[in-house]
C-alpha cells in the first residue's frame, strides 16, 4: 500500500528503524540531514511493513538483461530462469524473460525485440548456439551491435563468448555405472535430436561407458542401444518403446520428461518399473521426486549454472574480461525408486 499521511503508520516505521517519526518524515520527503545508515534503516522498515516506497526513493535499475529460453513445458527451464532472475535482481538489474513457443516468436525475433528495448545484455538458454546446423554468425552480428551475451547448454568454438554447461558426458557415466552396478547389461539410451551439442555429448559419454563396462564396440552401441526422438514425454515413450521391444531392461533418458514417457511405455506393455524395467532421467526438476515411482535421475546443477551465468553476464556488461571459454559444472546422481536390480543370469 502506498505511504500517505492518511494511511502510513509512521510510529510503526519509526519504532522498527529505531528513529523518531520526524526522521521518518524527512526520509520520505527526501530532506537532507539524515545519515546514510539511518536512511537505509528507514527504507528497510518501509519494506518490512509492506508499504510502497515513494517513487523517488525506489532503487533504480542498473538496466535490463534479457533471458531467452525454450518453451517452459519442461520444468527445468523455469527453474533455471528463476535462479537467473533472482541473481540479476539482487544485483540491481531487471530481468526480461522471453520464451520461445511452437509457432511463436523465433530466437532471432526475440533477440531483436530485446535489443530494441535497450537491454544491456542477453542470456541464451539452450538456444540456436546448441544446434550444430544453425548459422552462428547471428551472434557475431549481436556482438557488433555492442550487446554482450552468455550462452547456456551447448558449446561451439565458432562463438567468442562465455559458455555455461553441465558435464553431459559425466551424466551418462553416472547413469550407466549405476545401472551396471545393479546388474543390468541391456542398457539403452533415449535422447533427443542428434544435431544438438548436449545430445552428442550424452551419446559420447554413454558409448564410452558402455564400451568400458561391457567391452562392446562403439558401432554396436550406436546401432543397437541408442534411439533418438523428441525431448518430450511422447518422444521418450516412443524411443523407450523401441528399446523395450528389443529386450532392454534399463533405459537412460536425456530428460526427466522423456523418462516419464519411458515409464508410460513400460506400463502400456504391462511391465513394472523398476521390477521389470529400470528408468533413469536427467535434470531433477522440482516435482520429479514425487512421481510414481519417484524417479532416479541425474541432477543438473541448475543453481550453480544460473549463478555462473549471472556473474558472467555482469562481467561482460562491465567489460572486465570474462574468459570466452566453456565453464563446465558437474552433475549428481540421485537414486530414488525407478531403478532396481537387473535380471539374474542363470548359468
Amino acid at each position: 500500500m502506498p505511504i500517505t499521511p492518511a494511511s502510513a503508520r509512521l510510529a510503526d516505521i519509526a519504532a522498527h528503524a529505531g528513529v523518531s517519526e520526524a526522521t521518518v518524515s524527512r526520509v520520505l520527503n527526501g530532506k537532507p540531514g539524515v545519515a546514510a545508515a539511518t536512511r537505509e534503516a528507514v527504507l528497510a522498515a518501509i519494506d518490512v511493513h509492506g508499504y510502497e516506497r515513494p517513487v523517488k526513493l525506489r532503487q533504480r535499475s542498473e538496466g535490463l538483461v534479457g533471458l531467452i529460453t525454450p518453451e517452459l513445458d519442461n520444468p527445468i527451464f523455469p527453474a533455471l530462469a528463476q535462479v537467473i532472475a533472482q541473481g540479476l535482481t539482487r544485483q540491481g538489474y531487471t530481468p526480461v524473460l522471453a520464451t520461445q513457443t511452437p509457432g511463436g516468436s523465433t530466437e532471432d525475433e526475440l533477440t531483436e525485440m530485446l535489443v530494441d528495448r535497450g537491454v544491456t545484455g542477453i542470456i541464451f538458454v539452450s538456444g540456436l548456439h546448441a544446434d550444430t546446423t544453425a548459422d552462428m554468425t547471428r551472434y557475431d552480428k549481436l556482438r557488433a551491435q555492442g550487446v554482450p551475451y552468455v550462452l547456456l547448454d551447448g558449446y561451439t568454438p565458432d562463438i567468442k563468448a562465455p559458455f555455461i554447461s553441465p558435464d553431459d558426458r559425466e551424466a551418462m557415466q553416472l547413469a550407466v555405472t549405476h545401472l551396471a552396478t545393479l546388474g543390468h547389461s541391456k542398457i539403452g539410451l533415449a535422447v533427443g535430436p542428434r544435431r544438438f551439442v548436449p545430445v552428442q555429448r550424452k551419446i559420447e559419454g554413454f558409448v564410452a561407458t558402455m564400451a568400458d563396462r561391457f567391452g562392446l564396440s562403439p558401432e554396436v552401441i550406436e546401432k543397437d542401444h541408442i534411439r533418438d526422438s523428441l525431448f518430450t514425454l511422447e518422444g521418450g515413450q516412443a524411443a523407450a518403446s523401441e528399446l523395450m521391444d528389443d529386450g532392454f531392461t534399463a533405459i537412460v533418458c536425456a530428460s526427466d520428461m522423456m523418462a516419464l514417457g519411458a515409464i508410460r511405455a513400460a506400463r502400456s506393455r504391462g511391465l513394472r518399473v523398476p521390477e521389470d524395467v529400470s528408468v533413469v532421467g536427467y535434470d531433477d526438476s522440482q516435482l520429479i521426486a514425487f512421481t510414481d515411482p519417484p524417479l532416479t535421475t541425474v541432477r543438473k546443477p541448475v543453481h550453480a549454472m544460473g549463478q555462473a551465468a549471472v556473474r558472467a553476464i555482469l562481467d561482460e556488461i562491465a567489460g572486465t574480461g570474462t574468459p570466452h571459454s566453456e565453464f563446465v559444472f558437474h552433475p549428481e546422481l540421485v537414486v530414488r525408486g525407478s531403478t532396481a536390480s537387473g535380471p539374474r543370469v542363470t548359468p
